[in-house]
């Protein structure tokens, strides 16, 4: 059987299980595994070799790195830690420039904090503004909302580029970087930029729901200076591991000492017990609450363990049946810009099934074989990741459960949400392309 037929096939059965069918995305992209492997004439023993070992490949590093970062953002989160960001940049901002206090909030708690429990935490936060100064929550709401979605996607350790990374072999270091520096143009466009524009055009009031005060904890958080060294910490660590090589020696034993520290286990090992130690000493959280805690942060981070494991059987099963070879002899050939494929892939994926995730996995998964064939430097693979999440950003709609969340806490109708939420996420993806494909000319 062709092996472009057999291409084809397992790209439609996994949008027909997701989309259709409705199967969680991690059985579906095992039963397409299993399809693509079995069709391209691999024995059934080696299929399930490939997917055991794409698996466990990709979880080794995943797992503990999505697990780490998701009980550091719990204890922040536990701990006060989120709104605290968000009070102390509006009051350095000031009322004048309080859209990019909002949108650099939402850059900086988005590192360690899922995207959802992020929004619904400051949320109260954009009723309240709206409420005392009279204009449309979208002028308050897009400008949080994009900071929030751009390091979602961007910026490790939230999940989505870390299984990219995993997947394409790229260095954090790089993704960090190359994040941060796609995702200030993207900010400013689809933010503050955008906020203003769509808030003359769409009027929405505080839903009556919401136009309750909000009450204020009584527990003691920790200041600014805390918070803000916890979250940056491991990214100062990983950055530093990727940049020493480059003005060290390499027997320096100081290169070492960096390279251990800035290994991503270790960064965020060292981050979040400074973060549980910060909880329990300035915040008076027990041991008991802080164990609650970490318990509470590893629950979503199953899931997206699970289907990101299940993304690298899928790339194993496309390497080893020669699927991947296959694809990526027929886009070199065409002298397809490896980034734009990304892009295009985990777009697409997007657009039909709705979830960032799920489309960064399927796009890096594809995209990994054409690397076999077409070896890409360690900075190129950073960018890449960040090709590939753009695309995986694009025109958020009604498939997507950001969308409804975002609509019900803003009181909008699926017009509005269209017209606003839609159109910033698209904005973003295509800042995010066009930045890559101008730093691509300088690598």
């Amino acid at each position: 059987m062709s092996l472009l037929f057999v291409a084809a096939a397992g790209v439609a059965l996994l949008l027909l299980l997701v989309i259709r069918l409705r199967v969680p995305a991690f059985l579906a992209l095992l039963v397409t595994s299993l399809l693509v492997g079995l069709l391209s004439g691999l024995p059934p023993e080696a299929v399930l070799n490939s997917i055991k070992n794409g698996m466990g490949g990709t979880l080794g590093f995943v797992a503990i790195v999505v697990g780490l970062g998701a009980i550091l953002g719990q204890v922040l989160e536990s701990a006060g830690g989120i709104e605290r960001i968000a009070g102390s940049l509006i009051r350095s901002f000031g009322p004048e420039k309080v859209q990019w206090s909002l949108a650099i909030t939402g850059f900086i708690v988005a590192i360690p904090v899922f995207f959802d429990v992020a929004f619904i935490i400051l949320a109260p936060l954009l009723y309240g503004l709206a409420k005392r100064s009279g204009r449309s929550l979208l002028y308050y709401a897009i400008p949080l909302l994009a900071g929030l979605a751009i390091t979602h996607s961007f910026i490790p350790p939230t999940p989505g580029p870390i299984a990219v990374a995993e997947l394409v072999n790229a260095d954090l270091g790089w993704v960090i970087l190359f994040g941060a520096i796609t995702g200030i143009p993207a900010m400013i466009i689809a933010g503050p930029w955008f906020g203003k524009i769509i808030a003359n055009k769409i009027f929405i009031a505080v839903p009556e729901a919401h136009k309750i005060n909000h009450k204020t904890s009584d527990q003691p958080s920790p200041n600014f200076a805390w918070v803000a060294s916890i979250i940056l910490l491991p990214l100062i660590l990983i950055m530093l591991a990727t940049t020493g090589p480059f003005f060290l020696d390499e027997s320096s034993g100081l290169l070492t000492v960096l390279s251990f520290l800035g290994h991503p286990f270790v960064a965020l090992s060292i981050a979040t017990i400074f973060a549980m130690f910060i909880a329990h000493t300035k915040c008076k959280l027990s041991t008991h609450s802080l164990l609650n805690i970490a318990n509470k942060g590893l629950e979503p981070a199953g899931v997206v363990i699970l289907i990101t494991g299940a993304g690298g059987a899928f790339k194993q099963v496309l390497i080893d049946s020669g699927v991947g070879q296959m694809l990526a002899s027929v886009f070199i050939e065409a002298q397809f810009s490896v980034f734009i494929l990304g892009f295009l892939i985990a777009a697409i994926t997007r657009i039909a099934q709705g979830s960032a995730t799920v489309a960064m996995i399927t796009g890096a998964g594809l995209i990994a074989p054409v690397l076999e064939l077409h070896p890409m430097s360690a900075p190129s693979l950073g960018l890449l990741v960040i090709a590939i999440s753009s695309g995986a950003t694009i025109l958020s709609h009604v498939n997507d459960s950001g969308f409804w969340l975002v609509s019900r806490y803003l009181g909008m109708s699926e017009k509005d949400t269209l017209k606003s939420w839609t159109v910033m996420t698209t904005l973003i993806s295509l800042t995010g392309l066009a930045s890559c494909l101008v730093i691509s000319i300088f690598l």
